[in-house]
């Protein structure tokens, strides 16, 4: 299927609330395209009266909704997952224009949201709790999980698709009602996919969008008519949501930042390798929790790798999203650009070998684009700041160990544990690094293990805070909470008060 029309639409970005789009809030803040530079849009920005409408009317729709069988809300995410799949494309440059990244990038990353709608669709049984006949005498035992009430998610700029699909679409199947706060700088896509469940016949109040900054953010973790908040971000803001969140009683779900790990044996297909750490490290912009910023070079690897790297981060073919020649588009955000850009400086100044410098890049047409190109860095040790910290860019760091088991001490001994890879062709060394190996999410020969829509996403470490992954089984139970009931009749039960502790008997 071929890229439509480039996203064009000038009018402001509202919010959407019972149902409707609703033009509220005194404060506006501009929506660029990064490709251009130039400022397409206005969103508004909403605060505690925005939030506090949205959760007004979310709260009114919960008991009916909640009350709703199962399965007719199952048929209702159906709708909507025919309307997604329909319409793709469209949501697909909304997100390019947007956010900047390649538009067959932006195909896949509406796929993945797709996957997870596809999974919600089977709530029915996902919901299904367990029952044992007598327990003790003439009484049963069985559990339920029941929704929570107003769930809430605040999403970040890079997925403005995916990440709020690992979010909504599990919480309203299972019978919550649902406030999201997308990022500023890519909003228009969650307004996009409110309309959608509108048509598909979701009732008003369920799903709602409040736009805004720190002020909505703000607000949703206090508001305690919120029972539970799901956030994706940096590792300093999901900490800080986190301990709030609890503060004010709220079940919080917070994904935090990541420093994802490649580790390339000498014995690694290199072909599929520099083919690997390519699209992981610059796919995107590098702007992914889960893209590959740091190669961990065993032995020899690195005089074979490091100059097909080059090569390779040299050539990429840098421009516009909607291009389909374009294999990297811009940065999202020209603030974003000049951190990276910063960061790159930074390494030189801490003595990392700079192997390919992607600042100061122009792009044809688009002079005034957020363009960076791919940066390399050779010998980076770990006590630098571009090895430390997440850039959150396509600059990747290319480290050398000795051999297998400094590699797997390296990995561990970061404060992130998100994402890692390992590239080898040696049985007993991937299973080794898979049971060691403390990372949330780990690939053998896959660079970028996002788990699938019914497995569940997260990491460890400072790249998580809070017990449950996304989506998957635990996201369903994140939405819900489970109730034993035990069971007895009057016909079973002997007269008499019992004083002691009751046993099965």
């Amino acid at each position: 299927m071929g890229a439509p029309e480039a996203f064009a639409s000038t009018g402001d970005i509202t919010h959407f609330i019972g149902g409707r789009p609703v033009a509220a809030g005194e404060r506006r803040q501009p929506v660029f395209n990064p490709a251009t530079g130039e400022v397409t849009r206005q969103v508004l920005l909403g605060g505690q009266a925005e939030v506090d409408a949205a959760v007004a009317v979310a709260k009114a729709a919960f008991p009916a909704w909640a009350d709703t069988p199962p399965i007719r809300r199952a048929r209702v995410i159906n709708e909507f997952l025919r309307l997604m799949n329909e319409r793709r494309d469209e949501l697909a440059a909304i997100i390019t224009a947007e956010h900047g990244k390649v538009f067959s990038d932006a195909q896949g990353e509406v796929m993945r949201g797709i996957d997870i709608i596809e999974f919600a669709c089977g709530i029915p049984q996902l919901l299904k709790g367990d029952y044992t006949e007598q327990v003790s005498t003439g009484i049963d035992n069985w559990t339920l999980r029941q929704p929570l009430g107003v769930v809430a998610g605040i999403t970040p700029f890079n997925f403005p698709c995916m990440v709020p699909c690992w979010m909504f679409p599990v919480a309203i199947a299972c019978g919550n009602s649902f406030v999201l706060k997308p990022s500023e700088r890519d909003p228009s896509a969650s307004v996009f996919m409110a309309g959608l469940l509108r048509e598909a016949g979701l009732p008003d109040g369920v799903f709602n969008v409040v736009q805004g900054d720190k002020g909505a953010v703000d607000a949703l973790i206090e508001h305690p008519d919120v029972a539970a908040l799901s956030f994706v971000g940096s590792t300093p803001i999901a900490q800080s949501i986190y301990e709030r969140g609890a503060r004010f009683g709220k079940r919080v779900q917070a994904l935090g930042g990541a420093k994802n790990h490649m580790v390339v044996m000498p014995d690694a297909d290199l072909d599929q390798a520099v083919d690997a750490l390519i699209g992981a490290a610059y796919g995107s912009a590098g702007e992914r929790c889960m893209a590959i910023s740091v190669a961990v070079l065993v032995g020899d690897v690195a005089d074979r790798i490091v100059p097909r790297l080059a090569e390779r981060a040299r050539a990429l073919r840098v421009g516009n999203g909607m291009d389909p020649a374009s294999e990297m588009g811009p940065i999202v955000a020209k603030a974003a650009l000049e951190r990276i850009e910063g960061y790159i400086g930074l390494g030189v100044d801490e003595g990392a070998t700079l192997v390919v410098d992607g600042r100061g890049l122009k792009v044809k047409g688009h002079e005034q684009g957020f363009f960076t190109g791919g940066t390399l860095f050779d010998h980076v040790t770990p006590d630098m700041r571009i090895y430390k910290e997440e850039i959150f860019g396509p600059v990747l760091a290319c480290v050398r160990v000795p051999d297998f088991g400094t590699a797997v001490e390296l990995v561990n001994a970061h404060e992130f544990g998100n994402g890692v890879a390992c590239y080898t062709r040696d049985g007993n060394i991937a299973r080794e690094f898979a049971r060691r190996i403390q990372v949330g999410m780990v690939g053998i020969n896959v660079p970028i293990p996002v788990p699938m829509a019914w497995h569940g996403f997260g990491g460890w470490k400072r790249s998580l805070f809070g017990d449950m992954h996304a989506y998957g089984e635990e996201g369903v139970r994140f939405c819900t909470k489970q109730k034993s009931v035990m069971q007895r009749w009057p016909e079973s039960t002997s007269r008499g008060a019992e004083f002691s502790m009751p046993v099965a008997k």
